[in-house]
């Protein structure tokens, strides 16, 4: 049997989704590769999020995730630590909530200091409304549905025990041949 990437008996398919899966992060800011946003702009947009509205954690989480259109997500490591320094710097505070999930609402001194960082807070949150066009644009269904029907056909395909260099030469040819194609598009 033919070794695949990296001397794995059978990894074809296993490679390919793992690198599928490290493309996906790299480029959309998952995967610890890179954060999307430094501390001081997560700050600026978790407070923006909490002036339209007192928020808990997890709703925060899911609200950059909704805008960026899925493309970021901050991890509750990040987030949870972020909502503390802002209530230690009397930005936000705890609201009385039912239930054992801290609801966060602004302070008259976090309202200042969005005031005073307008210009940049405009600039974050059309970065995260662009990440949402981008990931609309690159992440689209029919796309989904033909990169997994390729992920499928090179496992099934290339997992059998009869590959032989000259299958894999085609099979690379084709993918070649496609890459040319898309790039001519």
């Amino acid at each position: 049997m033919e070794c695949g990437p990296g001397g794995r008996r059978g990894g074809w398919g296993r490679h390919f989704f793992e690198h599928m899966a490290d493309h996906h992060a790299h480029h959309h800011g998952r995967g610890g590769r890179r954060r999307m946003f430094d501390g001081s702009e997560l700050r600026l947009i978790l407070l923006k999020l909490i002036e339209e509205q007192p928020r808990h954690g997890y709703d925060l989480i899911r609200e950059i995730e909704e805008r960026s259109g899925g493309a970021y997500a901050p991890s509750p490591g990040v987030v949870y630590p972020t909502l503390t320094m802002l209530d230690d710097m009397g930005l936000v505070e705890e609201q009385k909530t039912e239930g054992a999930k801290k609801q966060f609402a602004i302070t008259t001194a976090g309202q200042a200091h969005l005031t005073e960082r307008e210009e940049e807070v405009e600039a974050l949150f059309a970065r995260l409304a662009e990440l949402g066009s981008r990931s609309a644009r690159t992440s689209g269904g029919p796309i989904r549905r033909a990169m997994s029907n390729l992920g499928a056909a090179l496992q099934d395909r290339l997992g059998r025990g009869d590959v032989d260099a000259d299958i894999l030469h085609e099979v690379a040819a084709i993918i070649d041949e496609a890459v040319q194609k898309i790039e001519r598009l």
